[in-house]
């Protein structure tokens, strides 16, 4: 008993989700217990399937824009993931996104004061909005909407961390904020909206690849282990600003399209569709500041991140197409 009580235990919301169980896998790894909290609104349970029956980790079905009760346990570190992440699920879910961002962060920010854990808030690029500042840099306060369509998310994140700083200086909790750029890796559901799933479904389908206005918006690409690795030394971390973490490489949505045909050696062309409303024009960090404190960069080259990708999608197609 005693070597379980010494390890370090944490809890994540949003454990089902793409990223909260890659994290998830990353701390067990690392001998943390994990008790992960989603109420599989855009979770799924099959990202943490592998995990039955592993000691070590335990799941609670909850919606944590509720008051969250974990009484008796002994917790280290509160990392707060849980949002709809992706436009369609923002879109369709415009007030649970905002109440996740709000009351979401409220309860996990008072489980991690009154647990004396750090917490770790995931946040995104999206507070940047669509830049007027390239790339962006922590000290860019933004260019977001906070009426349109995509408000919901932007605002949600950007008092996230409002709140997040507030408990931070008035009630002295150890505090770590991260704002993630687009990521891609296994996991992702195919139909979530974003331009990995939805370009690389569509070649695998031997579709057109809708991609929106002439293409020449740009997006960087991080494959999911690098920015578990920048999450994870970020919370081990002592730094309280905001930290970038994702992968500089930009290219344009078009150039994206036509490696994704030439990878998966579709013969599908491209369909051109009216660009969304408020759609960043431009999105690439800078990660001078997680090269400096974190000593983090990616690693992972494009081409060896997608084709794993590519192979998880395809899969997940064959088991589709079985059911």
């Amino acid at each position: 008993m005693a070597e379980k009580k010494s390890k370090p235990v944490s809890v994540v919301t949003g454990g089902a989700g793409f990223l909260g169980s890659h994290l998830i896998d990353r701390l067990l790894s690392e001998g943390h217990r994990v008790i992960a909290i989603d109420n599989l609104v855009t979770g799924n349970p099959a990202n943490i399937g592998h995990l039955a029956g592993n000691k070590d980790f335990h799941f609670v079905k909850h919606n944590v824009s509720n008051f969250i009760f974990l009484p008796n346990e002994k917790i280290d570190y509160v990392f707060h993931f849980a949002s709809p992440a992706s436009p369609i699920d923002y879109l369709e879910l415009p007030i649970p996104t905002l109440k996740v961002g709000a009351l979401g962060t409220h309860n996990t920010l008072g489980l991690a004061k009154d647990k004396k854990a750090t917490f770790i808030l995931a946040s995104t690029s999206e507070c940047y909005g669509d830049p007027l500042v390239h790339p962006q840099k922590e000290d860019y306060w933004g260019n977001v909407n906070p009426i349109g369509p995509r408000g919901v998310y932007d605002e949600a994140k950007r008092f996230a961390e409002a709140m997040t700083m507030a408990y931070h200086r008035y009630h002295k909790v150890d505090t770590r904020i991260v704002r993630i750029f687009n990521t891609y890796g296994p996991r992702m559901r195919l139909r979530d909206g974003r331009v990995v799933p939805a370009f690389i479904g569509q070649a695998l389908s031997g579709k057109p690849l809708s991609v929106f206005g002439d293409g020449s918006q740009t997006r960087s690409f991080c494959y999911v282990a690098d920015l578990i690795d920048g999450i994870f030394k970020l919370a081990m971390s002592d730094f309280h600003e905001p930290v970038n973490i994702g992968n500089p490489r930009e290219m344009t949505i078009k150039q994206f399209a036509e490696e994704i045909i030439r990878i998966t050696g579709a013969r599908s062309t491209i369909d051109y569709k009216p660009l969304p409303v408020d759609d960043p024009q431009v999105r690439q960090p800078d990660i001078s500041r997680a090269k400096k404190v974190l000593g983090w960069e990616p690693k992972v080259r494009f081409e060896e991140g997608i084709k794993k990708t590519i192979e998880y999608f395809r899969n997940a197609l064959k088991g589709a197409g079985s059911n």
